[in-house]
């Protein structure tokens, strides 16, 4: 089975409230989406490819449409797996940043064959759009959870 998943995230400021929205494209049209009280743009966005894969029940072909190049480029260039592979350093002075998530998102990529392309964001892409629509209703809402994996002291992402 082949399935199409859009995603955004992002936060209202960096750091801020922010939230994720998914269009999951298969047999059915699924749409997800979940705020948060302190986060950032880049948690929400690898976020809501999490959140998107995870609603997978078997392994399929997936494209994930996103306009976050930190997440394209990140899975497509093989940034991730080389800071899963140096111990979550970027380079030997910088760790990397938002390791909770990206210990998520691997098995997800590996489970599934999943491909990763870059749309541009606020382009008129009605799925891309929707998923927009739904991260910042997301970070507007009410009930926002909190980003437990964030550590706004630092500003970087808990390495637990």
């Amino acid at each position: 089975m082949t399935v199409k998943i859009y995603t955004d995230g992002g936060s209202l400021g960096n750091p801020g409230p922010g939230g994720y929205g998914v269009v999951i494209l298969d047999e059915n049209r699924r749409e997800l989406s979940q705020g948060y009280s302190l986060t950032t743009n880049n948690r929400m966005e690898i976020l809501a490819a999490i959140k998107g894969l995870e609603k997978l029940e078997k392994s399929c072909d997936v494209t994930v449409y996103t306009d976050s190049r930190y997440l394209a480029d990140a899975i497509n260039k093989g940034w991730a797996l080389r800071w899963k592979a140096n111990r979550w350093m970027r380079n030997r002075k910088e760790k990397a940043l938002n390791v909770d998530l990206w210990k998520k998102l691997l098995p997800l990529c590996e489970k599934h064959r999943v491909t990763f392309e870059w749309v541009k964001g606020h382009a008129g892409n009605p799925e891309n759009e929707r998923c927009d629509f739904l991260a910042r209703s997301a970070a507007k809402g009410r009930n926002l959870l909190p980003d437990t994996g964030y550590n706004p002291v630092n500003q970087q992402s808990s390495l637990f």
